[in-house]
């Protein structure tokens, strides 16, 4: 661990810096240090902060006009989730169970795992959408 980096935790210790502030500090960091001279081992891959779902289109039927979504969700919120829904007693997960397969989520919370969630996150880059609408674009990836 670097120097600058053991400063950056070294404030959050001592409450000098929210958690939030450590992370862009990091990550500022992180882009500053150079290359890896080669032969040397190559830096793993950055653990993703957030899933990022992005959606645009071009409506030419008449309705409002093109169109864009984006939604940015923090990967850490989706493994507390996970982690929560342990928690969850039986009967509110078969009840919770019907109320998304009602709605069209087919998602059994019942036998969703934390490490099948980091292998989602893990193989996500591989990910590709297709709609049936050529003017519509769907991207969802992490960051």
């Amino acid at each position: 661990m670097n120097e600058q980096r053991r400063q950056i935790l070294q404030m959050l210790a001592e409450g000098k810096i929210t958690a939030d502030e450590a992370e862009r500090l990091i990550d500022a960091l992180d882009r500053q240090q150079p290359e890896s001279p080669p032969g040397a081992a190559p830096r793993p891959k950055p653990r993703p902060k957030y899933l990022r779902v992005v959606m645009s289109w071009a409506d030419d039927s008449g309705g409002d006009g093109p169109g864009r979504i984006n939604v940015r969700v923090p990967l850490q919120l989706l493994r507390a989730e996970v982690r929560l829904a342990s928690l969850i007693p039986p009967q509110a997960l078969t009840r919770a169970n019907a109320a998304l397969e009602k709605s069209g989520v087919p998602i059994d919370l019942t036998r969703l795992k934390p490490q099948q969630l980091e292998e989602l996150i893990e193989h996500l880059d591989d990910l590709t959408v297709d709609v049936d609408d050529p003017d519509t674009k769907i991207q969802v990836f992490c960051e």
